[in-house]
């Protein structure tokens, strides 16, 4: 199978060849037909296996089959953070080089008055985070009533990190008649019950079972105490000479902490969180991708933003309170085919947070103890890997699992009937209130 066999345009394939791509994902093989065809489009997939050029493909030959008449956008890409919003941009940016199409990226943590001059220039794509584009919209920056593609990419995240209320707001912004795309690496239930009132009958499109993870991605578990896990981190990066990893913590503090000792023993690492100003996010992205920083320090804000050709390691200096974040922290290894390690220090403190990943993936992860770095407390080896049936019943009996008793998750709206809410989540693996937008 190959490109144009799905369809796309001579200079579509002709950009993607520059790329490199000859064969597509199977996300791809399966999405961009459905996406050709004008019809809603639910689709899930692995972490790094394409799902970007899977809507941006097939969403830039729709845009150019009817040509541009006012302003615009045309098509709207919304994502949950900075990072992933600047990589769907270049991504768009890369397979538009032989087609005539005008392309933006908006997000927070910068000046605005650069983005609403762009804006008023015109433009074909719009990929913005929710929070920037309402701003935009209330300075008279940027009107909708031209969107005729939304695309909505990790959407699951948006939810978590409460952005539930901006997105109900540009939908009810948006025109009536639209194609509606949601890409995501995992649609958990109460997800697919919100998208049911945004799509109209859509193609749905999984290509791998929800929470797995990728197969060239190698796990393993080191247990050690919680005293002494940067010294075991820093003696890994050493021994195993590694120039380039990415390491997970759970909180913002945690990772300046982290990234401080670090840099006192003599390694170099930066951090990246939502506490940091987007020029410093930026460089230490781009320094952490020249090779000047050896280790990354990320906070679960960066687990779906990242796209680092060919990194070879993943740590999980703590494990993340949710275990479907761990999926996400590991997609950023292993990806476009790729192999790659992921890694988890894991203190026997952690133990239920260990457990609950992995019964989510289905598979025990194998402990190697470092020598000089023994625990005091010993992980459980044989964790109850397989979920309880009795409470699955119950769980689904109860409606769905969406902890409350009986009740019924609730949807996006957009559409006639639509309705909105849900439980949000903090980058940082820490509660918050539905209604509080987290920054991204």
């Amino acid at each position: 199978m190959s490109f144009s066999s799905l369809g796309l345009s001579e200079q579509l394939v002709r950009a993607t060849t520059d790329q490199g791509y000859e064969t597509p994902s199977p996300i791809q093989a399966q999405a961009i037909p459905a996406v050709l065809s004008g019809r809603d489009v639910m689709a899930a997939a692995q972490t790094g296996t394409g799902k970007t050029a899977g809507f941006t493909l097939p969403l830039l030959q729709r845009l150019g089959e009817n040509p541009r008449t006012g302003k615009g956008p045309r098509a709207l890409i919304l994502t949950p953070t900075r990072e992933l919003a600047a990589q769907v941009h270049d991504s768009v940016n890369l397979y538009s080089k032989y087609v005539p199409t005008k392309a933006a990226v908006v997000f927070g943590g910068v000046k605005i008055n650069p983005q609403m001059i762009k804006l008023r220039k015109g433009l074909d794509v719009l990929v913005a985070t929710p929070g920037r584009l309402m701003d935009l919209y209330q300075q008279n920056a940027v009107r909708f009533n031209e969107v005729e593609i939304l695309v909505l990419d990790e959407a699951d995240r948006m939810l978590d990190m409460g952005f539930i209320r901006d997105i109900r707001k540009i939908l009810a912004l948006l025109p009536a008649r639209r194609q509606n795309l949601l890409f995501s690496a995992t649609f958990s239930n109460e997800i697919r019950t919100l998208a049911e009132g945004l799509l109209d009958n859509p193609v749905q499109v999984e290509v791998a079972t929800r929470n797995t993870t990728a197969e060239k991605v190698k796990q393993s578990v080191y247990p050690v105490d919680q005293s002494q896990k940067t010294a075991l981190l820093s003696k890994l990066v050493r021994d195993n000479s590694w120039e380039q990893v990415l390491v997970f913590t759970r909180t913002k503090h945690g990772a300046n902490r982290l990234t401080q000792k670090l840099e006192k023993d003599g390694i170099t690492a930066a951090a990246i969180h939502g506490n940091k100003s987007q020029g410093a996010r930026t460089r230490a992205l781009a320094d952490f991708k020249a090779g000047e920083v050896r280790v990354l320090v990320a906070t679960d804000i960066a687990a779906r933003g990242l796209d680092i050709k060919q990194l070879p390691q993943v740590v999980n200096f703590e494990l993340p309170n949710v275990p479907e974040d761990y999926v996400h922290r590991i997609g950023r290894t292993g990806r476009a085919g790729e192999s790659g390690h992921a890694m988890s220090l894991v203190s026997a403190d952690e133990g239920k947070l260990l457990a609950g990943i992995e019964r989510l993936i289905k598979k025990q992860l194998p402990r190697k103890e470092v020598e000089g770095f023994e625990p005091t407390n010993n992980l459980p080896l044989k964790p109850k890997v397989k979920a309880d049936p009795a409470r699955a019943r119950t769980r689904s009996s109860n409606g769905g699992g969406n902890g409350r008793p009986g009740g019924k998750p609730k949807s996006f709206g957009g559409r006639p009937g639509g309705r909105s809410g849900g439980r949000s989540q903090s980058g940082d693996g820490q509660r918050s209130r539905p209604a509080q937008r987290q920054s991204a």
